[in-house]
Parts: structure tokens; C-alpha cells; sequence
């Protein structure tokens, strides 16, 4: 079975996720829909596929699925529409900015019989899955602790900051999956830190840059997160994990991963720069992950009821530096 793509949104992350449909066997992206029409046109001219509007896509017969590219404001409606028409959905992270809509969009989601994944790319890391595959097989006993390191390259600029969110639901939305992903247990209790160290435009935005989180489940698990919006030195992406018997980490990648020895010391390539390049086979196997669950009618992963998970984390974390205490979390 090849499964019919259609790509909603040309934007950064829509030509990430056109690359991996577009070079899986099992996948052939058929359409592309853009407010910007040449962003479509250069999108459909690399891939071959054609340009519609989005209620072409919606009412197309041969159209099986749809990834949803779009800007967040617009995810929760569209997931709708097209569990309506019956397509299976694959949609970026977040659903929707708040709690409710998102029920509220799950809950069609379920009426309606339909298939949605929601892109945490980071579960389908080759290296992060290691990780999750030391900890399955026992190899480091029962986790204890789970550190984790996100740090960007740079600081996406104000306009987007303004209409991201914040920090915890736009960049550690991420790390709240990965430390569900990792702990075994749901988490109970957040207690957040923020400031702006990098630039204050992001704090008159109502922003922060710089985040501490620690979270701990009810039998007393916890994962540290530490976020950052610069890093001079690269795409900063690191995860340990702490088990009664061992730990097991995996730790930043490179585009070239050599080390030159001379007499001016030990060096290596910088990291890569940024998620598009980092990411790229996390990105490859979460679209083969969704088609395959696709295929066999099978339960997909990461779900709705993941997106909503960390989506309340993030809440509960601005909740946490508002009120500068430890917040339960249902």
C-alpha cells in the first residue's frame, strides 16, 4: 500500500516533513497548500506533487493523509476538518496554546473514528531510542533520574516569539515529551525557573529565554530540564538517564563525528546547527512510524492524549514561575 500524502503549510517545517514523505517507499506526496503560493510552487516543483487549497485537499479522493504544517493558531480546527473527511492526520506540535480546545479537538478526533499523531519528532531519534531500548531491556535497572539538555543555536526573533506561546509550550514542550517518554511514570509535580539572559526584547514580549524544570512523578522519579534559546557553539541536544543499576546517556551529534589530535590540542567539528539537520532522521522515521501504523490499523504514537499531556506540563511550568512554587499536576 503506498499512502497519498497531502502537505498543509510550505513554510520551515513543512519542507522538512516534505523530504521525508517524499523519500519513503511506502509514501508519494501528492499535493501542497500555502497562503503563499510560490512557497507551495517551490515545494510542489522540487517533489512533483501538485499545488491545491486546502479544501481541495480536504475533498480529494486521492488523498489518504494530510501533515499539518500550518501555524499553531489553525491546528485543532484543521485536525478536524480532516478527521471529518476521514484522512489520517499527522500534525505538529502543539495542537492548540490551551487545554480545553485541544479536549475539545480530541474529542472529534474520537467521534469521529480518526487517526492522529501529533509531531514529537524527538521520540524517533536513533539515538533517544537507544536510550528508551537500554532502559526496556533492563540494562540500567529501575530509572531514577532523567537530565536532559536543550539549548538553540539562537534566538528566533520577537515577531515569532510573540505568537509561539512562550518557551515552555514552543522549545520545552519537547522535553516534557521526551521525560514522559523516558521516566515510565506520569509526571505529578512541576516546579519551574525562567529569566531572560539572551535578549530582552523576548522579556518585553512577555517571554523567557532561559528555563530550569524539574519534574518528579508519584513515586518520586524526577527529570531536570534545562533549556536555553542560545548556544554558541551549536545545537545543543544531550539526555542522561540515572537506574539503580547504571546510567545510560546519549550525547550531542555532529555532521562529522572525527577527532583531530596535533600539537594544538584535541578538536572536533562543531554540532549541528540547528534541528533541521539534527533531526533529520527522527523526522524520516516518525513519518515511516505513521505510515506503517497506518497500514496495519494500528495504535499510533505519540497520540492526541500525548500533544495534551505536555501541553499541560508547559502550563503548569508558566504556573510554577508565576507563583514561584512546586505545581501538582492531575
Amino acid at each position: 500500500m503506498t499512502v497519498r500524502f497531502g502537505l498543509l503549510g510550505a513554510g520551515r517545517i513543512g519542507k522538512v516533513h516534505a523530504k521525508a514523505v517524499s523519500g519513503n517507499a511506502d509514501a508519494v506526496l501528492v499535493a501542497v497548500a500555502d497562503a503563499f503560493p510560490a512557497a507551495a510552487e517551490a515545494i510542489a516543483g522540487q517533489y512533483g506533487c501538485e499545488v491545491r487549497t486546502i479544501e481541495a485537499i480536504e475533498a480529494a479522493g486521492d488523498i489518504d493523509a494530510v501533515v499539518i504544517c500550518t501555524p499553531t493558531d489553525t491546528h485543532a480546527d484543521l485536525i478536524e476538518r480532516f478527521s471529518r473527511a476521514g484522512k489520517a492526520i499527522f500534525c505538529e506540535k502543539p495542537i492548540d496554546l490551551d487545554v480545553g480546545r485541544v479536549r475539545a479537538c480530541m474529542k472529534v478526533v474520537e467521534e469521529t473514528n480518526g487517526k492522529l499523531m501529533v509531531g514529537f519528532n524527538r521520540r524517533f531519534d536513533p539515538h533517544f531510542m537507544a536510550v528508551r531500548k537500554a532502559i526496556d531491556e533492563g540494562r540500567i535497572g529501575e530509572v531514577e533520574m532523567v537530565t536532559i539538555t536543550s539549548r538553540d543555536p539562537g534566538a528566533p526573533p520577537v515577531d515569532y516569539i510573540k505568537r509561539s506561546g512562550g518557551i515552555f509550550r514552543d522549545m520545552t514542550i519537547h522535553d516534557f515529551d521526551m521525560a514522559r517518554f523516558l521516566l515510565g511514570e506520569e509526571i505529578a509535580s512541576v516546579f519551574a525557573t525562567a529569566a531572560v539572559l539572551v535578549d530582552p526584547e523576548i522579556g518585553k514580549a512577555g517571554d523567557y529565554d532561559s528555563v530550569s524544570v524539574i519534574l518528579q512523578t508519584k513515586s518520586g522519579r524526577q527529570a531536570v530540564i534545562s533549556n536555553s534559546r542560545r548556544a554558541t557553539y551549536g545545537y545543543d541536544q544531550r539526555i542522561e538517564v540515572h537506574g539503580s543499576k547504571g546510567m545510560v546517556s546519549a550525547e550531542n551529534q555532529r555532521p562529522v563525528s572525527i577527532e583531530v589530535a596535533n600539537g594544538e590540542g584535541y578538536t572536533r567539528p562543531p554540532l549541528h546547527d540547528f534541528f533541521m539537520t539534527r533531526y533529520t532522521e527522527a523526522y524520516a522515521n516518525e513519518i515511516a512510524a505513521f505510515i506503517a501504523a497506518i497500514e496495519k490499523g494500528a495504535t499510533i504514537s505519540p497520540s492526541g492524549a500525548d500533544g495534551l499531556a505536555a501541553l499541560a506540563l508547559a502550563d503548569a511550568a508558566v504556573k510554577s514561575v508565576e507563583e514561584k512554587r512546586q505545581i501538582p499536576v492531575a
